[in-house]
């Protein structure tokens, strides 16, 4: 299949296959869950010239050196935080994956100048440098916590996913692009229930503990969102947040189809947590476009001196404008997972 892009009056067709083929890419945060597994299927699936990863952790840099030996395979130990360092790394990249962030909802909370030096003021260095070494696509992963936040952490998210779709109108004659994708509880993450839970039964537990017997969470494997970006950068006009159809799953379910014979005991919502989580928000239903397998947020004002059209995408793919008061929502999605379900599907997302 070819994808469409237009440069000036021609429109040109891109194999997806080949669309990283001979590219430069750069992932920031790349020494993190995603950025390893990102840069795996780089190297996997295409024959990229050069691959980048730009961290600021050289002991996870030297450890992931351990794991990937490939000629085309770059180290750049710097922070978002640094714009000339940043501009330093950008030169001669094709695309851009921005995964860098500080993540920690209670270290967001008790570092507040910290989170938004990162998230924010982090996330206009790497659109400065994008632009200025006149990159072609970038893509900023978000999060679920960035709908209707109620967290320092969110609301930085939400803040940088506002910077990226506004820099599509600072481009004027330049070529470089920007979208966001965002995407909810990644299955096995650091930090994340899956594992939890997994410790407190290796450590012989009588209960588990959970937060509220009625929250839900989108559940998504990490390679399903390494494939959902790579898709994108395909998609992408620029300006849109991409946002996946995936299914969601009751905690108390989770439970049940981790451990069958422990009971559970509710210790409560703590600071900073939702019930539900929430990816496309009711206030936003009028700009929110449906596809097959995904919806978008189009931008909340029009590009100036581009007629930018949403509802088709840069692969042809055509989508319909959702309901109004249509929100996206994992206690009322409607694709649930089971009990019986829930095993297989962490068990493959964990591979």
């Amino acid at each position: 299949m070819q994808s469409p892009r237009i440069e000036g009056t021609k429109l040109i067709f891109v194999s997806e296959a080949s669309m990283f083929d001979n590219k430069t890419i750069l992932i920031t945060g790349g020494t993190g869950s995603f950025g390893k597994l990102y840069v795996k299927t780089l190297l996997t699936r295409y024959k990229p010239r050069k691959v980048i990863v730009y961290s600021r952790d050289e002991l996870k840099q030297f450890e992931m050196q351990q794991v990937f030996d490939h000629p085309n395979l770059r180290f750049f130990i710097g922070d978002v935080r640094d714009r000339d360092r940043m501009v330093q790394a950008t030169r001669g990249v094709d695309y851009i994956i921005h995964a860098a962030a500080l993540k920690q909802v209670p270290a967001a909370e008790y570092n507040p100048s910290e989170c938004i030096k990162t998230n924010i003021d982090g996330a206009q260095n790497v659109i400065h440098a994008a632009t200025e070494n006149d990159v072609d696509k970038v893509i900023a992963l978000s999060t679920d916590k960035a709908a209707n936040p109620i967290n320092l952490y969110g609301a930085t998210k939400l803040a940088s996913d506002k910077l990226f779709v506004a820099a599509n109108n600072m481009m004027a004659d330049r070529r470089t692009r920007f979208a966001v994708v965002r995407y909810g509880n990644v299955v096995g993450s650091r930090g994340s229930v899956v594992p939890f839970f997994k410790a407190q039964i290796e450590n012989g537990v009588k209960s588990l503990p959970i937060t509220d017997p009625e929250m839900t969470r989108f559940w998504i494997s990490l390679q399903q969102g390494v494939d959902f970006v790579l898709k994108n950068f395909q998609r992408m006009h620029g300006g849109e947040i991409f946002v996946p159809k995936i299914p969601s799953v009751r905690i108390v379910d989770l439970a049940k189809a981790m451990a069958p014979e422990l009971k559970t005991h509710v210790i409560g919502i703590r600071p900073g947590e939702k019930l539900h989580e929430i990816m496309c928000p009711a206030d936003d239903s009028h700009l929110t476009i449906e596809f097959d397998d995904h919806y978008v947020m189009s931008p909340s004002f029009r590009f100036f001196d581009q007629n930018l059209d949403y509802l088709s995408n840069r692969l042809g793919e055509t989508g319909k404008p959702v309901s109004r008061g249509f929100e996206y929502n994992s206690g009322t999605n409607d694709h649930f997972l089971t009990e019986a379900e829930i095993p297989d599907f962490n068990a493959k997302a964990m591979e």
